[in-house]
């Protein structure tokens, strides 16, 4: 009999004892199971502008964690090596959400904030962004999360409640895109809708060519953004070449400033990036 995991818009009917597309999440025991819990990839204490957040405590540093797997397909992933990994060929280490907490409190006399759930998808172990953004509150530290969005909303209005600020990628504004990369783009708009209800709220639009590179494209895109809050903030970002477009032209600057000024005649806080 399939268990079905609901996480995420791909739904994953699985048999006992299968992983999951995200190659995070396993049916076990009747059950649908995180198993990169706590299992570290990547921790680093970046400047919170590196998120991108530009607009939430500038000039502060994040304590930043990621783990392994993705639920997207993205030819362009930057960060391919931990978002396709099993958890079985790349290094890590276990981190309680305790350790993890304490980690965070050791930086805070070096600009440290708080910590960010970031690098893979971290909603694909959302248990462990959960059980860590309950403890930093009680440290009276932050919560960052990056997101690509494509999450049950039930579970991202539960996760959502205790972030203090996140930054969602908005790759496209069509259909056939999310398609492309395994999600739905409704998902993301309502959960879009949902954060800025809650919390801070900044989002990402990094510009493909030959993939999401069409004015009219952006154009629908910024007017519904400034239908909700012309305030949000909004990243317009330059492609470099990676993972399986590595023959790609990086994007060309006059298109991101191009990008920005449409966007700017609709949205006040819009921000040229990988520039």
């Amino acid at each position: 009999m399939k268990i079905r995991c609901d996480v995420c818009t791909r739904r994953c009917n699985l048999n006992e004892g299968q992983f999951g597309f995200c190659h995070a999440r396993q049916a076990k025991d009747g059950k649908v199971v995180s198993i990169n819990y706590g299992q570290v990839t990547s921790i680093s204490l970046d400047p919170i502008e590196k998120k991108p957040l530009y607009n939430y405590m500038p000039g502060s540093k994040i304590l930043s964690v990621g783990s392994f797997g993705c639920n997207f397909t993205c030819e362009f992933c930057q960060n391919y090596i931990i978002a396709t990994s099993d958890g079985t060929n790349i290094n890590k280490r276990y981190i309680s959400p305790e350790e993890l907490v304490e980690m965070a409190e050791e930086l805070v006399a070096e600009g440290n904030i708080g910590v960010a759930y970031t690098y893979n998808e971290p909603l694909i172990g959302y248990e462990y962004v959960l059980d860590c953004s309950k403890l930093i509150h009680k440290h009276s530290l932050k919560n960052i999360l990056v997101t690509n969005g494509s999450i049950n909303n039930e579970i991202f209005k539960e996760v959502i409640g205790h972030i203090d600020a996140v930054n969602i990628d908005l790759k496209a504004f069509t259909e056939d895109f999310y398609k492309r990369v395994g999600g739905d783009l409704q998902t993301i708009l309502k959960n879009i809708k949902t954060a800025t209800e809650i919390t801070h709220v900044e989002l990402t639009n990094l510009v493909v060519p030959g993939l999401n590179d069409n004015e009219e494209d952006l154009k629908k895109m910024v007017k519904w953004i400034a239908d909700i809050n012309p305030e949000i903030p909004l990243h317009i970002s330059r492609f470099f070449p990676a993972y399986k477009m590595w023959d790609s032209s990086p994007t060309p600057l006059e298109t991101i400033y191009r990008f920005v000024e449409i966007a700017k005649k609709y949205l006040k806080n819009v921000y040229p990036g990988n520039c």
